[in-house]
């Protein structure tokens, strides 16, 4: 019997090395997720194995092309990535998702959504001026909300952006750190850094750190403030007592937007501690121009082991309840 097949034509050579990826990595990785066997023969790719396996490869690699034609730099972390949406939902149309670019990073590479919690993660920051991004690592929860903010600070939405963390001893005591209050906190503010230096020339980032155009700061900071025109972000806010996830949603002002990411999974309170990102959960859920956007371990874009690793910790932490 026959095994079900389907071909798929390009127009040129440019064309299909663009969408196999180097030595042929991006074909590989589909063969690999879809159990199915990918033939090159010139410009046309011949596609075998199960008859469901087969039709998702055929839509999977007709839309990656139709993101190369629009001159999409495609990556080994897009396809994996675009498998993982079409499988939700096969009829997906990953233009939609992969073409919205927030910002281009100075590694000239578009920032883009890589799966529907992401995108409609942006579209709420788009709308909503409170948003709340919830989930486990590597879901991109920071680095959107961080390109968005250097998004409206370029187009001139807003005047500033103000970035902070709760600085939570996680296993080590803040006292034992050697230098002064910033230097002690400052490791807990490297991963914003990391971030804002991604997105901006190094020379454009120091001379927004120097003017204040780009405040990072300990959440500790933000009391008795108020901040107009800015775009402020609250990282690991599953550290917040109750009391400092109150002091922070009150420093908004007039024009601002405001960002709030965490873990809930990863609480480094003290035990019996609640968190204030879980409290905000419960009261604010209903109230009118605030979106709490939920993302899972199907939504991580790190290394794929990082999805299992999530996986196998929930499945742990399941059965001690």
């Amino acid at each position: 019997m026959t095994e079900p097949s389907a071909r798929l034509e390009l127009q040129d050579n440019d064309e299909i090395r663009a969408l196999s990826g180097g030595q042929g990595e991006n074909l590989k990785l589909i063969e690999r997720r879809l159990a199915v066997r990918i033939g090159q023969r010139g410009t046309v790719l011949l596609i075998s194995g199960p008859p469901e396996s087969v039709a998702l490869a055929e839509t999977l690699l007709a839309q990656l092309n139709e993101l190369v034609q629009k001159r999409f730099p495609l990556a080994l972390e897009d396809v994996e990535q675009a498998i993982k949406v079409l499988q939700a939902n096969p009829r997906a149309d990953l233009k939609e998702i992969f073409l919205d670019t927030i910002i281009t990073t100075t590694a000239k590479r578009p920032v883009t959504p890589k799966g529907f919690a992401q995108k409609s993660y942006i579209d709420a920051i788009r709308r909503f001026d409170m948003v709340f991004g919830l989930g486990p690592a590597g879901t991109g929860k920071t680095y959107l909300a961080m390109a968005m903010a250097v998004a409206a600070l370029i187009e001139r939405r807003v005047k500033r952006i103000v970035l902070c963390r709760p600085a939570v001893e996680a296993g080590e005591k803040l006292g034992f750190l050697p230098g002064d209050l910033a230097e002690k906190v400052s490791p807990y503010l490297r991963p914003l850094y990391d971030a804002l230096h991604d997105l901006v020339e190094p020379e454009r980032a120091q001379g927004f750190l120097e003017r204040g155009i780009v405040e990072v700061a300990p959440l500790a900071f933000m009391r008795g403030r108020t901040l107009n025109d800015a775009f402020v972000i609250l990282d690991e806010a599953q550290n917040t007592t109750s009391e400092q996830m109150k002091m922070f949603l009150t420093r908004m002002g007039f024009g601002s937007k405001a960002v709030i990411t965490g873990d809930l999974t990863q609480v480094d309170l003290p035990l019996g501690k609640l968190s204030g990102l879980a409290e905000a959960r419960t009261i604010l859920s209903s109230v009118e121009g605030i979106r709490f956007c939920q993302f899972t371990d199907r939504d991580v874009v790190r290394h794929p082991l990082v999805q299992e690793v999530v996986r196998a910790y929930e499945s742990a932490a399941a059965k001690k309840l």
